[in-house]
Protein backbone atom coordinates (compact mmCIF):
# COMPACT_ATOMS: atom_id res chain seq x y z
CA UNK A 1 0.00 0.00 0.00
CA UNK A 2 1.27 3.89 -0.53
CA UNK A 3 2.31 5.53 2.62
CA UNK A 4 0.59 8.39 3.68
CA UNK A 5 1.87 11.93 6.09
CA UNK A 6 0.99 12.33 9.84
CA UNK A 7 -1.30 14.92 8.45
CA UNK A 8 -3.21 11.84 6.34
CA UNK A 9 -1.91 13.73 3.18
CA UNK A 10 -2.64 10.79 0.70
CA UNK A 11 1.37 10.21 -1.21
CA UNK A 12 1.47 8.07 -4.44
CA UNK A 13 4.13 6.13 -6.66
CA UNK A 14 3.29 7.60 -10.54
CA UNK A 15 4.77 5.67 -13.09
CA UNK A 16 4.84 8.71 -16.21
CA UNK A 17 5.34 7.91 -19.38
CA UNK A 18 6.33 10.43 -22.13
CA UNK A 19 5.56 11.25 -25.35
CA UNK A 20 7.77 10.57 -29.07
CA UNK A 21 10.90 11.55 -29.69
CA UNK A 22 11.00 12.80 -26.04
CA UNK A 23 12.57 11.50 -22.75
CA UNK A 24 12.66 12.10 -19.35
CA UNK A 25 13.44 15.13 -19.50
CA UNK A 26 10.35 16.28 -20.55
CA UNK A 27 8.88 15.60 -18.10
CA UNK A 28 11.25 17.02 -15.33
CA UNK A 29 8.78 20.19 -14.21
CA UNK A 30 5.71 17.80 -13.28
CA UNK A 31 7.76 15.35 -11.42
CA UNK A 32 9.70 17.90 -9.53
CA UNK A 33 6.26 19.30 -8.45
CA UNK A 34 4.99 16.05 -7.20
CA UNK A 35 8.03 14.72 -5.45
CA UNK A 36 8.02 18.10 -3.63
CA UNK A 37 4.35 16.92 -2.58
CA UNK A 38 6.33 13.70 -0.99
CA UNK A 39 4.94 11.50 -3.97
CA UNK A 40 7.59 8.99 -5.34
CA UNK A 41 7.69 9.65 -9.51
CA UNK A 42 9.39 7.23 -11.90
CA UNK A 43 9.79 8.65 -15.24
CA UNK A 44 11.45 5.91 -17.46
CA UNK A 45 12.87 7.30 -20.97
CA UNK A 46 12.03 4.06 -23.34
CA UNK A 47 14.35 2.69 -25.85
CA UNK A 48 16.00 5.21 -28.27
CA UNK A 49 14.90 8.50 -27.03
CA UNK A 50 16.62 10.71 -25.01
CA UNK A 51 19.76 9.48 -22.85
CA UNK A 52 19.05 6.09 -24.72
CA UNK A 53 19.19 7.49 -28.11
CA UNK A 54 22.19 5.10 -28.61
CA UNK A 55 19.69 2.06 -28.42
CA UNK A 56 17.77 3.42 -31.56
CA UNK A 57 17.73 0.87 -34.50
CA UNK A 58 14.77 -0.90 -36.60
CA UNK A 59 14.39 -3.18 -33.94
CA UNK A 60 12.71 -0.58 -32.06
CA UNK A 61 9.13 -1.15 -31.75
CA UNK A 62 6.08 -0.11 -29.92
CA UNK A 63 6.43 -3.83 -28.18
CA UNK A 64 9.92 -2.80 -27.25
CA UNK A 65 8.42 0.24 -25.45
CA UNK A 66 5.82 -1.70 -24.03
CA UNK A 67 8.22 -3.74 -21.97
CA UNK A 68 10.25 -0.75 -20.71
CA UNK A 69 7.11 0.18 -18.94
CA UNK A 70 6.34 -3.10 -17.79
CA UNK A 71 10.14 -4.27 -16.76
CA UNK A 72 10.07 -1.06 -14.58
CA UNK A 73 7.30 -2.24 -12.94
CA UNK A 74 8.58 -5.66 -12.32
CA UNK A 75 12.08 -5.04 -11.44
CA UNK A 76 11.25 -1.94 -8.78
CA UNK A 77 8.58 -4.24 -7.09
CA UNK A 78 5.81 -1.79 -7.53
CA UNK A 79 1.98 -2.23 -6.86
CA UNK A 80 -0.92 -0.26 -6.14
CA UNK A 81 0.73 3.11 -8.82
CA UNK A 82 -0.80 5.47 -10.74
CA UNK A 83 0.00 4.63 -14.17
CA UNK A 84 0.16 7.83 -16.65
CA UNK A 85 0.62 8.42 -20.66
CA UNK A 86 1.40 11.62 -22.21
CA UNK A 87 0.41 11.88 -26.15
CA UNK A 88 2.30 8.62 -27.88
CA UNK A 89 2.70 7.25 -24.04
CA UNK A 90 -1.07 6.35 -24.73
CA UNK A 91 -0.55 3.44 -26.88
CA UNK A 92 2.31 2.49 -24.73
CA UNK A 93 0.43 2.14 -21.15
CA UNK A 94 -2.39 0.82 -22.73
CA UNK A 95 -0.10 -2.04 -24.08
CA UNK A 96 1.48 -2.29 -20.10
CA UNK A 97 -1.68 -2.31 -18.62
CA UNK A 98 -2.44 -5.62 -20.56
CA UNK A 99 0.28 -6.85 -18.01
CA UNK A 100 -0.33 -5.32 -15.15
CA UNK A 101 -3.76 -4.31 -14.53
CA UNK A 102 -3.73 -5.75 -11.48
CA UNK A 103 -1.35 -4.01 -9.46
CA UNK A 104 -2.45 -0.46 -10.59
CA UNK A 105 -4.41 1.81 -8.99
CA UNK A 106 -5.32 4.16 -11.37
CA UNK A 107 -4.31 5.21 -15.51
CA UNK A 108 -4.19 8.48 -16.51
CA UNK A 109 -4.10 9.60 -20.00
CA UNK A 110 -2.88 13.21 -20.79
CA UNK A 111 -4.00 14.45 -24.34
CA UNK A 112 -2.79 11.23 -24.99
CA UNK A 113 -3.60 8.15 -27.79
CA UNK A 114 -5.81 5.35 -26.76
CA UNK A 115 -5.30 2.68 -29.39
CA UNK A 116 -8.24 0.19 -30.07
CA UNK A 117 -7.20 -3.70 -30.67
CA UNK A 118 -4.95 -3.73 -33.64
CA UNK A 119 -4.09 -0.08 -33.99
CA UNK A 120 -0.98 1.64 -34.16
CA UNK A 121 -0.01 5.61 -33.65
CA UNK A 122 0.27 5.41 -38.09
CA UNK A 123 -3.43 3.69 -37.95
CA UNK A 124 -4.50 6.55 -35.72
CA UNK A 125 -2.95 9.77 -37.14
CA UNK A 126 -2.99 8.32 -40.65
CA UNK A 127 0.36 9.76 -40.46
CA UNK A 128 2.96 6.80 -42.13
CA UNK A 129 6.43 7.78 -42.05
CA UNK A 130 8.94 5.81 -44.25
CA UNK A 131 12.48 5.06 -43.31
CA UNK A 132 13.87 3.78 -40.25
CA UNK A 133 13.97 6.53 -37.91
CA UNK A 134 11.10 9.06 -38.37
CA UNK A 135 12.74 13.05 -37.61
CA UNK A 136 10.31 15.20 -35.32
CA UNK A 137 7.72 17.10 -36.37
CA UNK A 138 8.12 20.88 -36.80
CA UNK A 139 7.94 22.96 -33.66
CA UNK A 140 6.89 26.42 -33.79
CA UNK A 141 7.76 29.22 -31.41
CA UNK A 142 4.34 30.17 -30.48
CA UNK A 143 3.39 26.60 -29.13
CA UNK A 144 6.27 27.10 -26.29
CA UNK A 145 5.73 29.16 -22.81
CA UNK A 146 8.87 30.77 -24.21
CA UNK A 147 11.52 31.54 -26.77
CA UNK A 148 13.95 29.66 -24.35
CA UNK A 149 11.57 27.02 -23.72
CA UNK A 150 11.63 26.60 -27.68
CA UNK A 151 15.07 26.15 -27.69
CA UNK A 152 15.32 24.12 -24.62
CA UNK A 153 12.91 20.97 -26.54
CA UNK A 154 14.18 21.70 -29.41
CA UNK A 155 18.02 20.60 -28.34
CA UNK A 156 16.60 17.78 -26.73
CA UNK A 157 14.49 16.10 -29.17
CA UNK A 158 15.36 12.80 -31.09
CA UNK A 159 14.18 11.03 -34.00
CA UNK A 160 11.85 8.18 -33.10
CA UNK A 161 12.45 4.66 -34.47
CA UNK A 162 9.56 4.07 -36.98
CA UNK A 163 8.53 0.92 -35.83
CA UNK A 164 7.21 2.27 -32.81
CA UNK A 165 5.13 4.56 -34.66
CA UNK A 166 4.20 1.02 -36.99
CA UNK A 167 3.67 -1.47 -34.88
CA UNK A 168 -0.27 -2.34 -33.81
CA UNK A 169 -1.10 -3.27 -30.18
CA UNK A 170 -3.05 -6.10 -29.19
CA UNK A 171 -5.63 -4.42 -26.72
CA UNK A 172 -8.00 -6.68 -24.92
CA UNK A 173 -9.24 -4.10 -22.91
CA UNK A 174 -7.27 -4.50 -19.67
CA UNK A 175 -7.03 -0.55 -19.26
CA UNK A 176 -10.88 -0.73 -18.57
CA UNK A 177 -10.49 -2.54 -15.52
CA UNK A 178 -8.30 -0.63 -13.80
CA UNK A 179 -10.31 1.05 -10.91
CA UNK A 180 -9.82 4.62 -11.77
CA UNK A 181 -9.67 6.37 -15.40
CA UNK A 182 -8.69 10.13 -15.99
CA UNK A 183 -8.46 11.35 -19.08
CA UNK A 184 -6.67 15.15 -19.09
CA UNK A 185 -7.49 16.86 -22.31
CA UNK A 186 -5.31 20.26 -23.13
CA UNK A 187 -7.60 23.06 -24.15
CA UNK A 188 -5.37 25.65 -25.55
CA UNK A 189 -4.47 24.03 -29.35
CA UNK A 190 -6.47 22.55 -32.11
CA UNK A 191 -5.42 18.75 -31.57
CA UNK A 192 -6.82 15.61 -32.70
CA UNK A 193 -8.52 14.61 -29.19
CA UNK A 194 -11.87 16.31 -29.33
CA UNK A 195 -13.74 12.90 -30.33
CA UNK A 196 -12.15 11.25 -27.81
CA UNK A 197 -12.59 13.27 -24.68
CA UNK A 198 -16.36 13.08 -25.96
CA UNK A 199 -16.51 9.44 -26.08
CA UNK A 200 -15.00 9.22 -22.67
CA UNK A 201 -17.32 12.48 -21.00
CA UNK A 202 -20.66 10.15 -21.65
CA UNK A 203 -18.86 6.77 -20.50
CA UNK A 204 -19.48 6.80 -16.56
CA UNK A 205 -16.09 4.95 -16.01
CA UNK A 206 -14.29 8.14 -16.76
CA UNK A 207 -13.46 10.84 -15.83
CA UNK A 208 -12.57 14.04 -18.09
CA UNK A 209 -10.59 17.04 -16.83
CA UNK A 210 -8.65 19.46 -18.48
CA UNK A 211 -5.61 21.94 -18.73
CA UNK A 212 -6.00 25.22 -20.71
CA UNK A 213 -2.79 24.88 -22.23
CA UNK A 214 -1.10 23.68 -25.65
CA UNK A 215 0.00 20.17 -26.10
CA UNK A 216 3.15 19.78 -23.68
CA UNK A 217 0.75 20.00 -20.39
CA UNK A 218 3.98 19.21 -18.53
CA UNK A 219 5.91 21.88 -19.00
CA UNK A 220 3.06 24.46 -19.78
CA UNK A 221 1.36 23.57 -16.90
CA UNK A 222 3.30 21.27 -14.81
CA UNK A 223 1.53 22.71 -11.16
CA UNK A 224 -1.65 22.14 -12.42
CA UNK A 225 -1.09 18.73 -13.75
CA UNK A 226 0.79 17.58 -10.97
CA UNK A 227 -2.41 18.75 -9.02
CA UNK A 228 -4.64 16.74 -11.30
CA UNK A 229 -2.19 13.49 -10.69
CA UNK A 230 -1.69 13.96 -6.79
CA UNK A 231 -5.72 13.89 -6.45
CA UNK A 232 -5.94 10.33 -8.26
Amino acid sequence: MNPTHSNSKKVSTFVIVHGAWAGAWALTRVADVLTKGGHRVLTPTLTGLGERSHLASNSVDLSTHVSDIVNEVLWKDLSDFVLVGVSYGGLVITGAAEKLVERLNAIVYVDAFIPEDGQSFSDITGWSPDGEMTEPPEMPVQAFASPKDHAWVVSKVTPQPTATLKERLKVTGAYQRVPKKTYVKATGWNGPFDALAGALRADPRWTVLEVSCGHDGANLKPIELAAILAAQ
